[in-house]
């Protein structure tokens, strides 16, 4: 079924209130307790990193061409080996359950059933072999270098076991940031339930009810005896350039390495033998002065050549900044908080709603800036000489009417 007939009937099943990005974020703070939301909203120090990654696509301008025959558009991308449907897929997020009882498998539906790829992370509400058994080489596993490298290579002996073809190793999280939403709630992993959180839950029934009934997710693959138990707070600096040879040596298949911001360690990783970076700022989650990840898209692309496998994750809310990310030199494109938001808004039906939504907003884009398939979104698509400054300083990013900002601020 056409991506525009199936937004129509979700735009039906939710009195017209689930449609984009925007809905399903006010749709996601209404039903979920404010430990939740905030811990899916919020991000480092200050939250100006999130502001930054909105402001650089906001920098980028489209191309639009006339006389073109774009009546047959088409969105397939090849990427490592695999040809998908589309070029974005969902980014590896931890504990995605606490948005929606059965997350891990709604997401594994809706990624079969569109064939785009799925990040399991290492921090997941559902055991990977679990996962590799519904979405099979569309589940890619997302691996954390914490505890003791045995305990570390042990996931990675699971994901082989399981038949992964896909190793996502993050490198930007060498120590869980202070995130002051998460400190103010009180979020923590297992949760701990005091008086406050405890009229959180109270405040919205209809979450609170439905995990009682389903249960509290846990990180499911923390359960195996090897696994050492899951600290949300432990160091990750495990993952150095010596753990990459180690890993690379190891793992057989395709090896990504995820949170690049850099031109130099893009081009050690490349020369390190991984199949592909992924260029990413963890969202603003980590490093509350990071500068805009789609503004080191460019010179990344420049540092690796036009060949080597480029994705790109961080502040990703619509089907044109997907446009504006293939232009600006990624090959793929992983969207994040906006699949927790549409899970927190309404479960399955919110995010085959939201990717309907986007889907929709590739293929109208394509046909506005005259291109009819994925390999030709290129520079020749911007507006100009498009130039987007790295720096966009505090000073800039106070004058932005940020996500935080323009929804009140917190509850």
């Amino acid at each position: 079924m056409p991506a525009n007939e199936n937004t129509r009937k979700n735009r039906l099943a939710f009195g017209a209130e689930i449609v984009t990005y925007d809905d399903a974020r006010r749709a996601a703070k209404r039903r979920l307790p404010r430990m939740i939301y905030d811990f899916i909203d919020g991000a480092a120090g200050r939250e100006t990193a999130p502001a930054r990654n909105r402001a650089g696509f906001d920098a980028v301008n489209l191309q639009p061409r006339a006389l073109r025959n774009v009546t047959e558009r088409c969105l397939k991308t090849h990427l490592l080996g695999q040809v998908f449907d589309a070029p974005f897929g969902i980014a590896p997020m931890g504990m995605c359950g606490l948005t929606y009882p059965g997350a891990d498998q709604i997401m594994a539906d809706q990624c079969t059933a569109r064939n785009i790829p799925l990040g399991l992370s290492t921090a997941a509400s559902i055991p990977l072999e679990n996962m590799r058994q519904l979405a099979g080489d569309n589940a890619w596993f997302q691996l954390y270098a914490s505890g003791s490298t045995e305990q570390t290579m042990s996931f990675v002996e699971r994901a082989k076991q399981a038949g992964y073809q896909k190793l996502i190793l993050t490198v930007d999280v060498p120590q869980v940031s202070r995130r002051v939403r998460d400190h103010k709630n009180g979020f923590e992993v297992p949760f701990r339930i005091g008086p406050k959180q405890f009229l959180d839950f109270a405040l919205h029934p209809q979450w609170s009810l439905s995990m009682l009934w389903h249960g509290i997710p846990e990180t499911a693959n923390y359960k195996h005896p090897n696994s050492g138990g899951f600290d949300r707070n432990s160091s990750r600096a495990g993952a150095d350039w010596t753990f990459l040879d180690q890993l690379r040596q190891v793992w057989s298949g395709e090896l990504i390495i995820k949170g690049v911001t850099s031109t130099e360690d893009a081009r050690h990783i490349q020369a390190a033998g991984a199949d592909a970076i992924w260029v990413s700022n963890h969202g603003g989650r980590q490093l509350d002065s990071a500068p805009s990840s789609v503004t080191l898209l460019p010179p990344i692309r420049a540092a690796v050549g036009p060949n080597y496998p480029v994705i790109f994750d961080s502040g990703v809310r619509h089907g044109e900044d997907v446009i504006k990310a293939l232009a600006l030199g990624a090959d793929f494109v992983m969207l994040g908080r906006p699949v927790m938001f549409a899970l927190g808004a309404a479960g399955g039906r919110g995010l085959r709603a939201y990717l309907d939504e986007v889907t929709l907003e590739i293929s109208t884009a394509m046909a506005q800036i005259g291109t009819c398939s994925v390999p030709d979104i290129t520079p020749q698509c911007l507006y100009g000489d498009t130039q987007i400054s790295p720096a966009l300083t505090t000073e800039n990013i106070a004058l932005i009417p940020t996500e935080h900002h323009k929804t009140g601020g917190h509850r």
